[in-house]
């Protein structure tokens, strides 16, 4: 009795350091995993196991390099890069306020603040 001949397995997967940065760079700009794998030509499971560290922490490097990049535009004076740093790490936030009465008079009133959280009064 002969025995069935077995599929021949592929080699185990290598990890380079050209294939982690590949991983990161991908990971950086939010390609999905499931691409990334083909990329590689590998499983998604292999991927996450051979992968993890760059899948994992590559999203955080990238924020943290735009948002160095628009710190310093900020403190280079770019106002607009101010402005969203305030609303969105700061806490700041414009607000509307229209105001009507109805006494018969035309009134309207629209406000545009820009309010420090700090502030107790709002």
């Amino acid at each position: 009795m002969t025995l069935p001949k077995r599929k021949p397995r592929n080699p185990p997967h290598q990890p380079t350091d050209a294939l982690r940065q590949t991983v990161q760079m991908h990971a950086m700009v939010g390609t999905r995993q499931e691409i990334i794998a083909d990329v590689l030509s590998i499983d998604e499971k292999t991927l996450r196991k051979y992968y993890r560290d760059e899948l994992d922490l590559s999203k955080a490097k990238a924020n943290a390099t735009i948002g160095g990049a628009l710190f310093n535009k900020a403190k280079g004076g770019d106002v607009s890069a101010m402005i969203f740093w305030m609303k969105t790490q700061a806490g700041f936030r414009e607000s509307t306020n229209i105001d009507h009465t109805s006494n018969g008079e035309t009134i309207g009133r629209i406000e545009r603040v820009i309010i420090d959280p700090s502030d107790t009064n709002t």
